[in-house]
């Protein structure tokens, strides 16, 4: 899946940093760490992101560093070979350019677009342009008649995580920082999550955590996993009760016992029931509130890969 332009990252950036270089892979040939759309933001004190790391990573930050001072844009194309002590064997071909509050003002989609030489707007790249606007057509991220070419990101997928607590933590940590994926995070207050909210999660906070579950949209994956059996509970059947795209539990095979009967006294059918997966995670690998997310991640990944597979077939 090409990995698209993160307009809500670079203005975050920009509105902490003012000023910030931006590396996009845009082009590869052969074997390379990261594919066309991998990015990465860079300012003066720090970066964000990759493009796969080692020598290439690096002297993409040092050039991203210098270009921050001139100013500018510049395109290079990197063997990935014993020059830079990589041994992928391919090439990349890197655009870094400089990004403020007034270049982010010109950005719409659904393709970001910009002249890498100076060249009008081609044939090519206006039909390309055309069906991303007639069609929702996603282009890979290219470089076309010298015009580098990006889809906005878009997130396929919502997870809601109802919990801030340990387990709840680790998993905004890890499922974070993953393409496609869009997170709300809910508790019944703000002194449950961390002083220093992350970045791209959507925190929400009210005494009665429940009753957002009538604002999450149906085709929302929820993993729910509060401090309270009760509002667990509470939550599974709003959430079956409503419909969404997959609902899972934190617990043990006796509170999935006990809920699957709680469930079928409020009524709801087998089959609703069945929607439920409890414990989640992959008990294999322990209990520590970073195994959970680890395991939690895994199965999201693979459910994604699943459905690919089905959708190809």
């Amino acid at each position: 899946m090409a990995e698209g332009f993160d307009l809500g990252g670079l203005r975050a950036a920009v509105a902490r940093h003012g000023r910030v270089a931006r590396v996009v892979v845009a082009a590869v040939e052969g074997s390379a760490p990261r594919g066309p759309g991998a990015a990465m933001l860079v300012w003066a004190g720090g970066a964000q992101g990759t493009i796969g790391g080692g020598a290439l990573e690096w002297e993409a930050i040092a050039r991203a560093r210098a270009l921050l001072a001139e100013g500018g844009l510049r395109v290079d194309r990197r063997p990935l070979g014993p020059a830079l002590g990589q041994c992928c064997g391919g090439s990349v071909t890197l655009v870094t350019e400089i990004w403020d509050a007034a270049a982010l003002d010109g950005v719409e989609g659904p393709l970001v677009l910009r002249s890498l030489d100076g060249r009008p707007m081609g044939l090519e790249v206006r039909r390309l342009l055309d069906r991303a606007r007639r069609e929702g057509a996603r282009p890979p991220a290219q470089i076309r008649q010298g015009w580098l070419i990006e889809p906005l990101a878009l997130a396929e997928r919502e997870i809601w995580i109802w919990g801030a607590g340990h387990v709840g933590r680790a998993l905004v940590a890890v499922l974070s920082p993953l393409p496609d994926l869009a997170l709300t995070w809910i508790d019944v207050a703000r002194d449950r999550f961390p002083e220093v909210l992350p970045e791209g999660p959507r925190a929400l906070w009210t005494p009665r955590p429940e009753a957002l579950v009538a604002h999450a949209p149906p085709h929302a994956e929820h993993l729910v996993l509060t401090f309270s059996h009760a509002l667990d509970l509470e939550l599974c059947h709003r959430i079956l009760s409503r419909g969404a795209a997959g609902l899972g539990v934190i617990g043990s095979a006796t509170k999935a016992a006990r809920f699957r009967g709680r469930l079928r006294a409020l009524g709801h059918s087998e089959g609703q029931i069945a929607r439920m997966v409890c414990p989640i995670g992959d008990k294999s690998l322990g209990k520590h509130p970073q195994a959970i997310a680890l395991g939690v991640a895994v199965g999201l990944l693979g459910e994604k890969r699943r459905v690919g597979a089905e959708i190809a077939s």
